[in-house]
This record gives structure tokens, sequence and C-alpha cells, in this order.
């Protein structure tokens, strides 16, 4: 009898969660269901989550996952951070994965139009701004992006990497760049011509752009404002981009179909899911400068 009221329970917190959440990633996260047996008594014998992340969510994440296991202390959270299109890349080959948190629809859409999120459990949840940044006493003469051709180096993340796609855009409706179907295909190489020679050092990810600026090695580059929470005594804005030049900054959040994963894992996964949009998650996300999309 125990047993039965336990999967009970999972079942309706599971259907509950699947309700709350929109299967065309354009509806508002919900916030803390009512009455959710799923953040309330432990429920949950010892079980993983795997989480694939952006990297300027790790900080952020990883205050999450420590408030999340303050409710479920028998669920470890694995979490994975690297650039969106590494990690979206990692999944399509097969990768373990039970919830994916990128930092752009398209590498969602991507997973989405391959049948690889579980459906109806992707959710629009944060929202976060391109800058322009450079170190404290760089004496640079660059403003933002429109005479970045005024610095001596620029760190900017691959096209693959979300960050580095919104720069892109931007550029290119400056009228810095030609139009182009696909923003991300625009190599380094086209950049630093079109800015007249200036060098472009790609980065794998925005993490590995603001120690580069924050250390030196490049005048100026372009990460999330986010990002600035770690790195608030060694990058300087310059810029904060409109969004009408990048395009909303918006990072998604869906449970995967991991057929790895064994039932208690994957209601674990939804679970996790249920946390990632409640209140308490909320507060931390907004403690690292990033909007919630509500």
């Amino acid at each position: 009898m125990k047993k039965r009221w336990r999967n009970i329970l999972i079942l309706t917190a599971a259907l509950t969660f699947l309700a709350g959440c929109g299967g065309s990633g354009q509806e508002e996260p919900p916030g803390n269901p009512p009455n959710n047996p799923m953040l309330g008594g432990e429920i949950f014998d010892d079980t993983s989550v795997t989480v694939f992340a952006a990297k300027s969510l790790e900080q952020a994440m990883d205050e999450v996952i420590e408030a999340y296991n303050g409710i479920r202390p028998t669920v470890t959270v694995y979490a994975n951070y690297d650039s969106s299109g590494t990690l979206a890349a990692q999944i399509g080959e097969g990768a373990a994965c039970d919830v994916f948190f990128p930092a752009s629809q398209f590498q969602m859409d991507e997973l989405q139009e391959a049948g690889l999120l579980l459906e109806n459990s992707r959710v629009d949840l944060l929202r976060n701004q391109v800058c322009v940044v450079t170190y404290p006493d760089s004496g640079t003469k660059v403003t933002g992006l429109a005479d970045l051709d005024r610095a001596k180096s620029i760190a900017l993340a691959g096209g693959s990497v979300p960050v580095g796609r919104y720069t892109r855009q931007a550029i290119i409706n400056l009228g810095l760049l030609s139009e182009t179907d696909d923003a991300a295909a625009v190599t380094s190489s086209e950049i630093s011509a079109a800015l007249g020679g200036v060098i472009v050092n790609e980065c794998a990810n925005v993490g590995a752009v603001a120690l580069a600026v924050s250390e030196g090695a490049n005048e100026v580059g372009t990460v999330y404002r986010s990002d600035l929470t770690g790195f608030s005594e060694r990058l300087v804005i310059l810029e904060n981009v409109s969004s009408d030049l990048t395009g909303e900054v918006v990072y998604p959040a869906a449970q995967v179909k991991n057929d790895q994963a064994d039932e208690l894992e994957r209601n674990a996964a939804a679970d996790f899911m249920l946390f990632l949009v409640s209140d308490q998650a909320k507060e931390i996300y907004r403690n690292y400068q990033f909007e919630v999309a509500e």
C-alpha cells in the first residue's frame, strides 16, 4: 500500500508539471504548483539527475542545486556546464542527460525538432543581455559594438555559442557585416576583416571570453550581463547591447528523453524541473542578474 501511494504521488506531480508547461516554448513559466507533493515530503530513494546547462548559468545553477538538495538530499544532481552548442551536440549524439538549460532557443529548437525532448516540458525561463566589456584601466577607445574597430583585440565566442551568435547578429544589424541567413556561420576571420583587421580571439564559451578580457589578454569582448556577477571588479561594461540588435536573449529549459534513465530518475528529473521554475529558484536567478521571464 505504501508503495502504491508513493507511485500515485509521483504520477500526480509529473502530470501537474506537464500541465503547467507549454510545448511550443512560448508560454510563460509556471510558479510553484499548489499542494505539490514533489516539493514537499521525502518520496525518493537515492537517485540522480544529470543537467546540461549553459556556461553562463554555472554560478546560479550551483546555488539552485544546493537549494534543491536542501529539499531533496537523496537526489544527486550532476551538472555539466559548457557552450549550449557543444551541449546540444552531445545530447544529439546520445549523451545521458535529463534536463537541458541552454542560453538560447536555437539549440533547444534543434533538439525539439529531433524529438529528443519530453513532450510539453519546455519552458522559456530566463532572459539576459549581451554586454561589451573591457578590463579596468584598459584605456580602450571602444565605446560599444559600433566602434569595435578601435580595439587592438577582441575576445569573441564562436558562432555555435549563443553569446557569439547574438554578437554576430548585432554586428550584422549595425551594418558592419553583410546580411546572412545564419549569423552563427560568420567566421572570426570575416569579422576581423570587416573591422579593419582587428585581432579576434575566438573562445569556446562565454566563460572563456570573460576570463580573457578580465586578465587583459584581450582589450574588449562580449559577455552576458549576468557574467558580471563573478567578475564585478575585473570587468567594466562599455555598452549594454539592445535586444533590437541581438534579438531576445532567452534561456529555455526542458526535460530530455533520456533512454538511459530508469523510472525513478525520470521522475526525479521532472521534480527538478519543477524546482527550476519555483519561486525559490527564481530569486536565485535574480541575484545573478538574470531576468525571470514572467
